[in-house]
């Protein structure tokens, strides 16, 4: 492995309430010296739950997608708040965002974005053994629930409105791990 650089100053460069971007001053180890710039995200992370209604369904949400500027169907997602584990976190966005609680949530795989710029991890869930509690949330709108047929998965993975990377390898990482592939 190599020697990672050695990182000289952090300088935060903004701050717009939602991105904070952080300049690092960086040595080499064969000396080249750089300045880098990173969007720093929250120590805990996010969490991208795939709510298994039954053996056969899963849960999607449909909601607005600001970068995009249109409807998106995806998995529920969101922030791990602090102290929360991403188990708990999970159990709570589901319950936000699809009206029910898991009884069992197990990890699927942790991922980056864009490990280049971007200081985030999103850990991916599956939840199991559903049932019906709503929880009040901080969404703005009603979020409408969707299920859909794993057997029709392939339909899915062709829509132009499920383009969120995250919600298409959760799918395909949770068929790998059901003997669906």
């Amino acid at each position: 492995m190599p020697t990672p650089p050695k990182i000289h100053k952090t300088e935060l460069i903004a701050n717009t309430g939602i991105f904070r971007v952080q300049a690092l001053d960086l040595e080499f180890s064969n000396g080249a010296t750089r300045r880098y710039q990173r969007i720093l995200g929250s120590p805990e992370g996010a969490v991208l739950v795939v709510p298994l209604f039954d053996a056969e369904t899963i849960l999607l949400i449909r909601e607005y997608a600001a970068g995009m500027d249109r409807y998106e169907l995806a998995f529920p997602k969101g922030h791990i708040e602090p102290g929360e584990t991403a188990e708990q976190a999970a159990d709570r966005e589901i319950q936000e965002e699809t009206g029910y609680g898991a009884r069992i949530i197990e990890p699927l795989h942790s991922v980056t974005l864009a490990p280049g710029y971007l200081q985030h991890t999103t850990h991916m869930l599956v939840a199991r053994d559903l049932y019906e509690n709503r929880i009040e949330g901080d969404e703005p709108e009603f979020i409408e629930v969707i299920p859909w047929r794993l057997a029709d998965s392939h339909i899915l993975l062709t829509r132009p409105d499920f383009t969120e990377a995250r919600s298409i390898l959760a799918l395909l990482l949770l068929k790998q791990r059901l003997g669906m592939e």
